[in-house]
């Protein structure tokens, strides 16, 4: 009788649980990721109800009630991600994980409170770490509209330092690794919390205005790439219709690599193709836009080249700055490969902002840049 009893119970308790999980299962409802309540910022490509996207510092940000949300998903190669849950994005994330498989699953948040909650995820590594698409989203509540982008945005253009190239690393002898490249430690992440700020990064390692670094494929320059809905297809175009905002202001960090291994472009040439990149921004987002051209501390003569360039430009709402050797040391401030890291790229921040207060007129205030 016990024995009957006992298996009586363990039968009851199989179909409990399995009742419980076929409750559960009705609950989660899953959402394409083409979703208008969903907010992208950054470059990216919707194919069908998929949305990807390869370049550095594409972020999202998800809405839903319920304790859990996960997100289904592919990556070409192996990217890494940051993730912020019900907060804003600041110099640390609540997690960072990678993603390296095709039609995986996700979970972003779990054992949540009642309620809404926020996710925001960001890309941390760039265009070469491989391209990533979000197919759609699992959640155990409703998915509501984000909240809103901010009222202010920047675009920053650049290469590796932009990108956050080495940022974690410990030692400025280190080689690269994808797993300490984080471009929401860079002056431009940096720049734009400092203004509360969306911002958007199109840029790339190596790249340079007229030369790329140890010259890799000759005549392919970010003035070239610019133009690309990805960053390492020439497949699909990008314009600026593919994206629900549009800049305040445009930052170009470019040059250091067109100066690499002791060499450099003509200063005709040079000019000639950063006014094709000049234009072409300007052609995006109209000749009122103000963009700021920052030569690097790679050599004076940087910023020889970038201000004969935007002074031959003729065109308006054009300013130029320099770093010199001093911006930031070379001891502690730098990170692998000899990129800065994140104390280097906030010296580099503070150079940046009274620039951008002036071009905006967004007021500087009374804080730390981080």
């Amino acid at each position: 009788m016990r024995r009957t009893l006992c298996l009586l119970m363990a039968v009851l308790g199989l179909a409990v649980s399995t009742d419980l999980s076929a409750k559960k299962a009705k609950t989660l409802i899953e959402t394409p990721a083409s979703d208008s309540r969903i907010e992208y910022t950054g470059r990216t490509v919707v194919e069908g109800t998929d949305v990807s996207y390869d370049w550095s510092g594409v972020y999202f940000r998800v809405k839903f009630n319920g304790p859990y949300l996960a997100m289904k998903c592919s990556d070409t190669k192996n990217c890494w991600f940051n993730l912020w849950t019900d907060k804003e994005m600041g110099p640390e994330a609540d997690r960072k994980f990678l993603v390296g498989a095709k039609d995986t699953l996700i979970v972003l948040a779990e054992g949540l409170g009642k309620g809404e909650h926020e996710v925001i995820l960001q890309k941390r590594t760039e265009g070469e770490q491989g391209r990533f698409t979000v197919h759609s989203f699992v959640s155990e509540g409703e998915i509501l509209q984000a909240a809103g982008r901010k009222t202010r945005h920047i675009e920053f253009i650049g290469d590796s330092y932009t990108c956050g190239y080495g940022t974690e690393s410990p030692d400025k002898n280190d080689p690269f690794l994808a797993e300490t490249e984080n471009c929401n430690l860079t002056y431009a992440a940096i720049t734009a919390r400092y203004f509360g700020a969306d911002y958007n990064l199109v840029s790339h390692s190596g790249q340079g205005i007229a030369r790329n670094y140890d010259d890799f494929r000759p005549g392919y320059n970010m003035p070239d790439r610019y133009s690309q809905a990805f960053d390492e297809s020439r497949d699909i175009a990008w314009t600026p219709e593919m994206a629900p905002y549009r800049p305040d202001v445009v930052v170009i960090y470019l040059c250091t690599n067109d100066f690499s291994t002791a060499r450099q472009p003509h200063e005709d040439v040079f000019a000639a193709r950063y006014i094709e990149l000049l234009k072409k921004v300007k052609a995006n987002y109209g000749e009122d836009i103000p963009i700021l051209c920052m030569a690097s501390n790679v050599t004076p003569f940087s910023y020889d080249h970038i201000r004969y360039a935007c002074m031959l430009s003729g065109l308006k709402n054009v300013s130029y700055m320099c770093l010199t050797k001093n911006a930031h040391n070379s001891e502690d401030e730098l990170g692998a490969s000899w990129h800065p890291n994140y104390k280097g790229h906030k010296k580099v921040a503070s150079c940046m902002i009274p620039y951008i207060s002036t071009l905006t007129g967004w007021e500087m205030e009374e804080k730390p840049y981080r």
